[in-house]
């Protein structure tokens, strides 16, 4: 256990680094350090980590009091933590790249735009050898507006469970201090979670019923502070490191 903490630490430590360092070196040049700092720990690994911004388009998913809709978050949210994962030289790829559908939009229907939305991205995740997906959401509860904080779901496919509770861990240190939340495996309702031939973890990064957290949200710095969570979770599950 003792081990397997020091392991944990120094990811940390690395990656609070390599954000800091992001600042003032040039790309080329970090992202070599990146490599070779990684590379005594075995990282990167074969994995590719498929990045989900929930929603998108017409579909903007959960939406604040105030008409903020998550799909803009998650996207903002999921390129932080690519470009992340990126500087640590972990292959990603991502669902979308701009707030669209990637559904076939011909179809008559906002429900069947929906469904053929949520196959494309599944069938994306099934076509990538060694996948591991992460899948950025918001949350909303609007009989508690007080509720708040992130919290991570997994798939049912091997290693899932590991990366959800690594995530949660890294949420509850960074992000939820005092709200701290545990990791639930995902329900069958969720077609790309229960579809998803990959390990995975949703991400529900906060509550858009509570007016408190929505301002958050928008804000970089705090986007910068999930995405370095997230990110640092997936880290030490590519490690090979244990959930407790």
């Amino acid at each position: 256990m003792r081990k397997a903490f020091r392991k944990s630490k120094l990811l940390q430590f690395v990656l609070c680094a390599c954000i800091l360092a992001a600042s003032v070196l040039g790309v080329r040049a970090l992202r070599q350090r990146r490599l070779q700092a990684f590379s005594a720990s075995g990282l990167p690994g074969a994995a590719t980590v498929v990045i989900d911004a929930g929603h998108g388009g017409e579909d903007g998913g959960a939406v604040s009091p105030t008409g903020i809709p998550e799909s803009g978050l998650n996207l903002s949210i999921a390129f932080r933590v690519r470009d992340l994962l990126r500087l640590t030289g972990c292959r990603t790829s991502m669902t979308r790249t701009e707030d669209v559908s990637i559904g076939d939009n011909s179809l008559a229907t906002v429900r069947a735009r929906k469904a053929s939305d949520i196959r494309r991205r599944t069938e994306l995740v099934n076509a990538t050898e060694n996948a591991v997906l992460l899948s950025v959401h918001q949350n909303s509860l609007p009989s508690s507006p007080i509720t708040h904080g992130a919290q991570a779901f997994w798939n049912r496919r091997e290693g899932g469970e590991t990366l959800a509770k690594l995530i949660q861990a890294s949420l509850n240190a960074q992000i939820n201090a005092g709200n701290e939340k545990r990791a639930y495996p995902m329900n069958d309702g969720v077609y790309l979670m229960k579809h998803a031939q990959a390990p995975g973890a949703l991400v529900e990064c906060g509550f858009l019923s509570n007016a408190w957290e929505t301002a958050l949200l928008t804000e970089t710095a705090y986007q910068k502070e999930l995405a370095a969570a997230i990110a640092a979770g997936y880290l030490r599950y590519a490690s090979g490191e244990n959930a407790e």
